[in-house]
């Protein structure tokens, strides 16, 4: 099932996306991801109107206020144009509840910054409580997944040895456009994922190559930490990024620029860069 997190009637409602458009149901995206509310269900008794994609506003595929969990250097390729050694354990960083913006949202680049670079990263959204899973039962506690783009300014990330400010500024998480159900998805490590600026192909990959598998992740995490429903964890991006490319070669994201990020099963999230 693909679900939407919208703007409908003056107020945020779950939504089911379809051949037919998008069915708005009487239903939180927390309630239905925490099994409080069946999406199907309500769906199936909707006396409302479908509506075409281009009469919604998105808002991001999780729910407010939940944990953003993210794992830095986490595909071989992107380590090595990084020029690092591959991590013996998960990089761990977070962002939080300011970052998430919907499909379709101008993102601000403000001047305090200036080398912006784009992450296309598969997002896991969390559907159980979760403490000490085992790697084998890790898939078991998945609700679904989105398309992330794990916004970065370099400069500030890199003025100290702590990664955090160069990746909080508000609206650095665009995630969307859909939440698609884990069963649909099957192997989240077996997922083209690309990335367009302006339409020009940037990073193009698999998911398979990561260094830290989906259920490796939730099991690393889970041994520190209790992960709770609508929990969004981040898992690292492919190669790619204009920090990868050679010092001469790199253009930093600017005013106008149009960022997609598009994984198998899972849509297209498109964004534009806002000077601010």
């Amino acid at each position: 099932m693909k679900l939407v997190h919208i703007q409908f009637e003056g107020k945020l409602t779950c939504a089911i996306a379809g051949e037919q458009g998008i069915l708005p149901i009487e239903a939180s995206l927390e309630d239905v991801i925490a099994g409080r509310a069946d999406a199907a269900e309500l769906a199936a008794a909707s006396r409302g109107k479908w509506l075409s994609e281009q009469e919604v506003v998105f808002a991001p595929s999780i729910p407010a206020g939940k944990k953003i969990i993210c794992v830095g250097l986490n595909y071989k390729k992107h380590a090595e144009e990084a020029g690092l050694p591959v991590p013996e354990v998960p990089i761990l960083f977070n962002k939080f509840s300011n970052g998430p913006v919907g499909h379709g949202a101008e993102v601000g680049l403000p001047a305090q910054a200036f080398k912006y670079d784009y992450e296309a990263e598969l997002g896991i959204v969390i559907g159980k409580t979760a403490r000490n899973i085992k790697q084998e039962e890790a898939l078991d506690v998945v609700f679904g997944y989105c398309n992330v783009n794990d916004l970065s300014a370099r400069d500030l990330q890199m003025r100290t040895s702590q990664w955090m400010l160069g990746k909080i500024l508000d609206g650095f998480c665009p995630a969307g456009p859909y939440l698609v159900t884990a069963d649909e998805v099957g192997d989240p490590n077996e997922l083209d994922i690309q990335l367009y600026l302006n339409g020009e192909l940037r990073q193009s990959s698999n998911t398979r190559d990561m260094i830290f598998t989906v259920p490796e992740i939730i099991q690393y995490i889970t041994k520190y930490m209790t992960l709770e429903p609508g929990d969004l964890i981040l898992t690292g991006t492919p190669e790619g990024v204009v920090a990868g490319y050679p010092e001469d070669q790199q253009v930093w994201l600017k005013d106008g620029d149009v960022v997609t990020v598009e994984i198998q099963k899972l849509g297209a999230l498109t964004n534009v860069m806002k000077g601010c």
